[in-house]
């Protein structure tokens, strides 16, 4: 079974990450949707509704798994039998940033980085610019799956 971990913290999940693990699903029999813990790490959502928002997202799709992680990806990936990480590149700033870590991961583990990138409608949306646009009452549903439109 090819398994692949997408990590992230999904603070909220987007329609760029959405667009990324929907093409991920012809590459890999499973993804874990792997949504990273970081005690210093101040979120919008809470770590409860991350999840609802990934679980009501994919609740039709037998091929995605859910779950909560600590510490190294590279460690969860060993203990998920996961021999991949799958990431998203928006821009030139993502490869630089994805690459070095990718090294790490393999260098750590041997795991192997599949990275696609981000369909090119979708390739501003970040979870942080979706933060910005609600924290200033705009309208964000155009940029995440129909489960964050609250």
């Amino acid at each position: 079974m090819k398994r692949a971990v997408f990590p992230g913290s999904f603070d909220p999940i987007t329609l760029g990450h959405y667009d990324i693990i929907e093409r991920g699903l012809k590459l890999f029999d499973e993804i874990i949707l792997a949504i990273g813990v970081n005690a210093d790490k101040k979120y919008m959502f809470s770590l409860e509704q991350r999840k609802e928002f990934l679980e009501a997202t994919f609740a039709n799709e037998p091929k995605i798994k859910i779950k909560t992680y600590q510490g190294l990806t590279v460690d969860f990936c060993k203990k998920e039998k996961a021999e991949f990480i799958l990431r998203g590149l928006r821009n030139p700033a993502d490869f630089g940033f994805e690459k070095a870590i990718a090294h790490t991961n393999r260098k750590l583990e041997q795991i192997e980085t599949i990275f696609l990138l981000t369909s090119s409608g979708k390739s501003y949306i970040s979870s942080s610019i979706v933060r910005d646009v609600i924290r200033n009452n705009g309208d964000y549903t155009m940029l995440v799956p129909d489960a964050v439109r609250v």
